[in-house]
């Protein structure tokens, strides 16, 4: 995510902190200092940070739930508006997606416990106001993560009750269609958030558009992941593009980028095999750090992974956004460069398809075409 940057690694999960966490904590800290001094200062931004560890703990119990089912989670970001865990994929399975879903609420179940025994019982009224002097750190903890664990099970996409809700429709129904339920009661709590937010809670009115939007893209990338199904790699890339041999410079390369729309320029071996890939961003980079005559091997990225064609176009996706790749290189049977896939001539397949009749064939005459390419792919 931009704008983060990472602060610690627990078993392979790098905790990043978005900028905008900061300036939150600042922005809170200079308020309450102007209000009660630095004791009142201090106070709150400790309750800050407790209170996120908190959240840290919610998302790494869908991390290592996740985990028991072989889903790794490359990172968590914290965000003012709390943490957001970026799973490789979710579990497609209903009872898996309802353990991981879970898991997060129930850390915060465990905490509010412990806080409450650590206290003596339950905490006063006064500690539902956050703000409130008289109560203590502990007391506004165990209220929060009450209030943390009966907001994430609100019904609604991004909050984990929309993936129970999901996973509970999906043992009646298909993963589309529980999907899309499961958005669609999402949206109407959203709708109703809104008109709850109009009358004097600008609080709600944020969390009205967070969900909408949150369940609008759940439903997108169900939409999307489903349409990929029975797709290959083959059938998506790119077969018509500029490559560069080895021997080449920068100024090679700006000539292709200014006369076609490509952004990637393969770097491939006599043998057909590929070394790397000049992103735009290598080519710009390294024109104005080292000028035209730069050999494009000191310029390309050398972590682009090499794909089979027939490797299925959904596991190839996820690769791809997991990784933050811009490309990924495909390769036949002998290793050699084929195509080239990336995450827009995906998404104009998936224009395509969606505009065809239902039952109609993908591609006409006579076999699956890849309309990127030059032959009709077998």
């Amino acid at each position: 995510m931009h704008w983060s940057f990472p602060i610690l690694v627990v078993r392979g999960t790098v905790v990043r902190i978005h900028l905008t966490f900061l300036l939150f904590l600042l922005w809170i800290g200079w308020a309450n200092y102007r209000q009660g001094g630095p004791q009142a200062a201090t106070e709150s931004v400790v309750f800050l940070l407790l209170l996120f560890l908190c959240v840290l703990l919610h998302e790494f119990g869908h991390v290592f739930a996740a985990r028991r089912y072989g889903v790794q989670t490359p990172d968590i970001t914290l965000l003012p508006i709390g943490g957001v865990a970026r799973l490789e994929r979710i579990p497609e399975k209903p009872s898996e997606e309802l353990v991981v879903a879970l898991a997060g609420p129930a850390v915060n179940v465990v905490i509010a416990a412990l806080l409450f025994l650590a206290i003596g019982g339950l905490p006063s009224e006064a500690a539902t106001e956050l703000q409130d002097p008289r109560t203590g750190i502990l007391e506004r903890l165990a209220t929060v993560n009450v209030f943390l664990v009966l907001f994430n099970l609100i019904p609604a996409f991004p909050m984990d009750g929309g993936r129970v809700l999901r996973a509970l429709l999906a043992w009646r129904m298909g993963y589309a269609r529980a999907t899309a339920t499961a958005a669609a009661v999402g949206q109407a709590v959203a709708f109703g958030l809104g008109i709850l937010g109009l009358f004097g809670s600008p609080m709600l009115l944020f969390i009205a558009v967070f969900v909408w939007l949150g369940a609008a893209g759940e439903s997108q990338a169900v939409q999307q992941r489903e349409g990929m199904r029975g797709l290959s790699v083959a059938e998506a890339m790119v077969t018509r593009f500029d490559r560069l041999p080895p021997g080449s410079v920068v100024q090679d390369a700006v000539r292709g980028l200014i006369r076609t729309t490509q952004h990637e320029f393969p770097v491939v071996a006599e043998d057909g095999r590929l070394l790397g890939v000049l992103t735009r961003d290598c080519l710009l980079r390294a024109l104005h750090d080292h000028g035209g005559d730069w050999p494009v091997t000191e310029a390309m990225r050398t972590d682009i992974p090499v794909v089979p064609q027939r490797q299925p176009l959904e596991e190839a996706m996820r690769e791809m956004q997991a990784r933050g790749l811009p490309v990924l290189g495909v390769a036949d049977e002998l290793g050699r460069l084929v195509g080239l896939l990336t995450p827009e001539n995906i998404g104009e397949m998936m224009l395509v398809r969606a505009a065809q009749p239902a039952g109609a064939e993908a591609w006409p005459e006579g076999g699956r075409r890849n309309p990127w390419g030059t032959r009709p792919v077998a």
